[in-house]
């Protein structure tokens, strides 16, 4: 429902979104990144992921957290199969990453969650087309204490190999210069590592806090 279904066109839109985004110079090792359809949020998105262009054959492993919006869910939610499928081919689950993450508090099994959200669906064909090969723990967020979510994120951090994807869009349904105006001092909290978002600020905001928590250490 976000992105084309063919696999061709599918590929030429992610590169013809990633050769319209400026060339990046820096190795990120968290992006923040918005998750509507690609009409929408797609050139923002690919300016995200070309910071990745140096350092494609280093990351090995992506965490990926990304709002609930399908089901009510109280937590963070991780998947039992062994791979997500997208029409640029599969994408491993890593099971190591995966069971660790579910030795922590506010963590748990559900397929359900992951069925139909498009939080972190959106993010798999840019990551196949920047990254070499990698795998990924998916990660749903619903309502859940910051200090859970950085835990997990900690916990998951690694080295130069770990790559952290938090998705997450700003405000909804304002008029436009509401928007900028509402915009403007989410990001400029996020970029005070102020973890004290709420949800009309930013979906994902649950996600957003752990991450500015995991960022202040």
């Amino acid at each position: 429902m976000f992105y084309p279904a063919d696999m061709r066109t599918l590929e030429s839109t992610v590169e013809r979104l990633l050769a319209a985004a400026p060339v990046g110079n820096d190795a990120a090792k968290a992006l923040i990144v918005p998750h509507a359809g690609y009409q929408y949020s797609g050139p923002t998105a690919a300016h995200a992921y070309r910071l990745l262009e140096s350092c494609r054959a280093r990351i090995r492993r992506v965490v990926l957290l990304g709002p609930a919006h399908r089901v009510y869910l109280q937590g963070m939610a991780l998947p039992s199969v062994d791979a997500f499928m997208t029409p640029l081919g599969d994408v491993r689950i890593d099971a190591d990453g995966v069971r660790q993450a579910l030795s922590l508090p506010g963590t748990q099994v559900s397929d359900e969650a992951h069925a139909y959200e498009h939080s972190l669906e959106v993010h798999l064909p840019f990551l196949q087309a920047v990254l070499d090969d990698f795998q990924l723990i998916p990660i749903v967020v619903g309502v859940c204490p910051a200090p859970e979510v950085e835990s997990v994120i900690e916990s998951r951090w690694g080295g130069d190999e770990t790559l952290i994807v938090v998705s997450s869009d700003l405000s909804h349904f304002h008029p436009y210069v509401e928007a900028q105006r509402i915009d403007a001092q989410t990001t400029a909290r996020i970029e005070a590592r102020e973890a004290t978002l709420q949800g009309e600020e930013a979906c994902g905001a649950y996600a957003l806090n752990g991450l500015v928590l995991a960022a202040q250490v």
